[in-house]
């Protein structure tokens, strides 16, 4: 496993970091972690990602000319209030 430093942090973002960790019962070092995996994404997870997106573009592209579009939520309201 590799190992990283930080230099020159912010006191009042280490600060920040060592409260969120200590309230979520982690060491700083597993808070960073849990933080990185969150918000950075691996190279699995961009093909994830991209794999997604164009099965989301085939099934728009699946009926072109279609009409046929979501109903707004004042729609569905209207729908749900008429049952």
């Amino acid at each position: 496993m590799s190992t990283l430093y930080v230099e020159n942090l912010p006191e009042d973002l280490y600060e920040a970091l060592r409260t969120q960790a200590r309230e979520h019962g982690k060491s700083i070092s597993a808070e960073v972690i849990s933080l990185l995996r969150e918000n950075i994404p691996t190279p699995d997870e961009l093909a994830r990602r991209r794999s997604l997106l164009q099965c989301a573009r085939r099934l728009s592209a699946r009926r072109p000319g279609s009409t046929w579009r979501f109903p707004t939520a004042e729609e569905m309201q209207r729908k749900d209030r008429l049952r």
